[in-house]
């Protein structure tokens, strides 16, 4: 099993410890950002998106005119666009930004955004018109003539697009999500079905449900992505230290102060599992240290494995064993972890899953 590195890119320099996101743009920085991801070895970056945020397409666009090889995962909100009208787009990105290198990540979201147009409340009824969304959207990539399509939320006549993607059958998906429509959608569309940084246990519970419901629906289960923070340090010691200070930065960033509009965002169940998982205690497993997703509300990717390289491989090489393939990896100082997960993780993580693979081969062989 080859094991997939992804990153992340802003379009300036943030963590949660650098301040208040903001709409400014440093392209000179989203260059070189990207440029260090590609060279330290990442698959491709995530370029996320949100109401308020710059458009994750151009983003893309831009990521793509810059560098040469790297991967682009695009976080795409199923909806807020015609479905027919983000297949062109996605589909055009793919030519023009040299061929294979989108994946689409379908972002249904916990809550409503009227501010983007968006007024539908039932996060059930979401995931059922991202169910639609995806349908159509793969149909345009793929379908040699026109179609209809009758559904509750959107009504379709004679939909056709002769662009293509390059990416055959189509571009790839993934989805992510903790609840169990979440699983039932994600099979049907998904080849990377994306969780957050938990315990092992929480993990491994997680992908026996996303399992269960792929046989369910007689299909073969997507690959699974894991998404967790890495913090390093020369020694036990310099690592914990350095987290002990990206925690009480973190605490001092008023964009996550007691009572700001972040800390009162509504928790979707991700974020409630996380939340659970620290609140039973701080340290889980070999190296997973929850502090960090307390402080931000569990928004998102914000739990961390803390300690040298050596353990922080270790402890992703113990997610590897319950079948997780994929890493989203992002630090608290963005360009310089990059760089050093590049020189110390990636190499070490996928020549131990490869040793460790090429044995179980030889067992079954022997």
């Amino acid at each position: 099993m080859s094991i997939e590195f992804v990153g992340m890119v802003f379009p300036r320099q943030w963590s949660e410890t650098h301040g208040p996101r903001t709409g400014d743009f440093d392209l000179e920085f989203l260059r070189q950002h990207a440029r260090a991801h590609e060279h330290a070895g990442f698959d491709r970056v995530l370029i996320a998106s949100g109401p308020g945020s710059a458009d994750s397409l151009q983003l893309a666009a831009y990521v793509a005119a810059h560098t040469e090889r790297l991967g682009l995962m695009i976080a795409h909100r199923p909806a807020l666009t015609a479905p027919t009208v983000a297949a062109r787009a996605f589909a055009t990105l793919d030519h023009i930004s040299g061929g294979g290198r989108l994946r689409l990540h379908a972002i249904t979201g916990i809550t409503a955004e009227p501010q983007e147009g968006d007024p539908l409340l039932d996060k059930t009824e979401r995931y059922k018109r991202t169910d639609e969304y995806l349908e159509i959207v793969r149909r345009t990539w793929t379908a040699e003539e026109p179609f209809d399509f009758e559904g509750r939320y959107f009504q379709i006549k004679g939909a056709f697009s002769p662009v293509k993607p390059l990416h055959k059958p189509h571009i790839p998906i993934s989805f992510g999500g903790s609840s169990d429509i979440a699983y039932r959608i994600a099979v049907k569309h998904a080849e990377l079905y994306a969780l957050w940084g938990e315990p092992l246990a929480g993990v491994a519970e997680q992908i026996g449900k996303l399992k269960a419901a792929a046989r369910d629906a007689g299909v073969e289960a997507p690959r699974v992505s894991l998404s967790v923070r890495l913090i390093l340090g020369r020694t036990e010691e310099q690592a914990w230290q350095r987290a002990r200070d990206i925690l009480a930065q973190i605490q001092a960033n008023p964009q996550f102060a007691e009572g700001s509009p972040w800390r009162k965002r509504i928790k979707g169940t991700g974020s409630e599992r996380l939340l659970a998982a620290a609140a039973a205690g701080d340290r889980h497993d070999r190296a997973l240290w929850m502090p960090t997703a307390t402080a931000v509300g569990a928004y998102g990717d914000t739990t961390a494995l803390v300690g040298t390289p050596e353990t922080v491989a270790e402890a992703l090489l113990d997610y590897v064993e319950l079948g997780v393939s994929t890493f989203l990896n992002r630090g608290y100082d963005p360009y310089y972890d990059a760089v050093d997960y590049g020189r110390w993780i990636i190499p070490a993580v996928r020549a131990e899953a490869r040793r460790r693979e090429l044995q179980r081969r030889a067992r079954v062989a022997g």
